[in-house]
């Protein structure tokens, strides 16, 4: 049997990078999947790729910054799979770079509302539904951001850090009602939004972000699914308030 046979699986950004790996790789576990995201168009050619593994799989169209489309796509799942085991909250943007004392606010409300309160707006909703059907699985999507400063990222780094401190509190007031939650915190990964940041096909400064993990290479996007299906599995069963480094040493030093 495999490791999430059955089980529905929510999770926002999930036509590309990140989202787009663990909506395929919990599908490959036997996962029932609907993936949110803004992009219709990747949306939709993600939902190909994922049915080509399981027929049981959806996309709905969500910009997590607004929560009555949070709560529509949670109810959206909820309708057409009749329930909801787990859930991961990745939907994210970078922001642009400047340094504190000049970071323009549009820019930082942005990156607030959404790597912040798209979360909080996502978690808020699942746990309704967790609480009514007795149980499930959040995993937030924070970063080696939460853990560290970075210069020229104070909205993404303020609002990685707030993740991990949102799971930990929901951690502790659902902890005895069957729900489990944890984030993880990726390092340097292979994703669009590195290569849309011009951070992967010049060839010095990959190497140079490469050089900052103790494995001196970046992470692959599978790397990160592969933790997230450990974490929504029983294999997991008593992890919960947990940030995982996911990181290739980065925060090592």
């Amino acid at each position: 049997m495999k490791k999430l046979e059955n089980k529905v699986v929510f999770i926002t950004g999930g036509s590309s990078g990140i989202g787009l790996c663990c909506a395929l790789a919990a599908a490959n576990e036997g996962a029932k999947i609907a993936i949110a995201d803004m992009n219709k168009e990747e949306g939709e050619k993600a939902l190909a790729q994922i049915k080509a593994i399981t027929k049981d799989a959806i996309f709905i169209l969500c910009d997590v910054s607004k929560a009555e489309n949070c709560e529509k796509a949670i109810a959206e799942t909820v309708k057409y799979f009749g329930r909801l085991d787990a859930a991961c909250n990745n939907a994210g943007i970078g922001g642009v770079a400047a340094a504190t004392g000049d970071y323009p606010l549009d820019a930082w409300e942005k990156v607030i509302d959404v790597n912040l309160n798209g979360v909080f707006y996502c978690v808020k909703y699942e746990l309704q539904q967790m609480v009514k059907q007795g149980g499930g699985v959040i995993v937030n999507m924070s970063s080696i951001l939460g853990h560290v400063g970075f210069s020229t990222a104070c909205a993404y780094t303020s609002a990685k850090h707030a993740l991990i401190g949102l799971t930990q509190t929901v951690a502790w007031e659902y902890g005895t009602q069957g729900i489990r939650i944890n984030s993880i915190c990726p390092g340097f990964i292979e994703t669009p939004m590195l290569k849309n940041a011009g951070l992967l096909d010049n060839k010095p400064v990959h190497d140079m972000i490469a050089g900052m993990h103790a494995m001196k290479r970046l992470g692959k996007p599978e790397e990160i699914a592969n933790t997230f299906c450990w974490l929504i599995s029983n294999d997991a069963s008593f992890v919960t308030g947990a940030s995982i480094l996911v990181d290739g040493g980065y925060t090592a030093q």
